[in-house]
C-alpha cells in the first residue's frame, strides 16, 4: 500500500508544479485588453493632469478637458484625490514652413565649319547652334501639425488605455482640436466596447 502511494503523491505534486508554472505565465494581450475595457467602463471620475511637450501642452490640455466634457463619459474633476484615474500624457503643437526648392536646365551646343585656300581661290565656313532653357521652382507652405499620446491611469498605477493622435488640422477645426476630438472618439469607441463585455 504504500508503494502504490509514493507514485500517487508524486503525481500530485508534479500536477501542483504544472498549475504553478502556468499561474505564473503573462496573461494573453486579449484578456489585458478586456480587463482594461471592464475598468473602462467603472470610471466615474477623471483627472486630466498636465501634459508634458512644451508650451502648447497647457493649451492641448485645455482643449482636451473640454471636448472630453462635451462627450459626457464620466465626471471630469480638478481635484486628483477624488479621481478613478488620471489622464496623463505628452502633447506637441507645431507651426511650420515646408520649403521646396527644384531647378531643371536643358542645353544644347553645336559648332561646325570647313576652310580651305587654293591658288585660285579661298573659300571657308563656319557655322553655330545654341539652345538652352533653364527653369526653377521655389515654394513654401506653412504647416501646422499636433500629436498627442494619452494614457488613463488607475489608483495603482496601472495603465488601461492609452492611445496616440496626430493630426495637421480638419476642415473646419485646427489641429489641436482635430487631435483632442480623435483622442475623445477613440475612447468613446472603447467605452461602446467595454459596455458589450458581459
Amino acid at each position: 500500500m504504500m508503494k502504490r502511494g509514493k507514485p500517487a503523491g508524486k503525481a500530485a505534486l508534479l500536477l501542483l508544479a504544472g498549475f504553478a508554472v502556468y499561474a505564473q505565465e503573462p496573461p494573453a494581450p486579449a484578456s489585458i485588453e478586456e480587463a482594461g475595457l471592464r475598468q473602462l467602463r467603472t470610471l466615474r471620475r477623471v483627472f486630466v493632469d498636465r501634459l508634458t511637450g512644451g508650451e502648447t501642452a497647457a493649451q492641448m490640455r485645455d482643449i482636451l478637458i473640454s471636448s472630453l466634457e462635451g462627450a459626457k463619459l464620466f465626471v471630469l474633476t480638478e481635484n486628483q484625490e477624488r479621481a478613478d484615474a488620471i489622464m496623463r500624457g505628452a502633447a506637441e503643437d507645431l507651426v511650420f514652413t515646408d520649403v521646396h526648392t527644384s531647378s531643371d536646365s536643358l542645353n544644347a551646343h553645336a559648332n561646325f565649319g570647313t576652310g580651305g585656300r587654293s591658288t585660285r581661290s579661298a573659300s571657308g565656313g563656319y557655322g553655330g547652334l545654341g539652345v538652352g532653357e533653364s527653369e526653377s521652382e521655389h515654394s513654401a507652405e506653412r504647416r501646422h501639425e499636433a500629436v498627442a499620446a494619452v494614457r488613463l491611469v488607475n489608483k495603482d498605477g496601472d495603465v488601461i488605455w492609452a492611445t496616440t493622435q496626430e493630426s495637421l488640422g480638419a476642415k473646419f477645426r485646427g489641429a489641436s482640436t482635430d487631435v483632442a476630438e480623435k483622442i475623445t472618439g477613440k475612447l468613446k469607441e472603447d467605452f461602446e466596447r467595454a459596455r458589450k463585455l458581459r
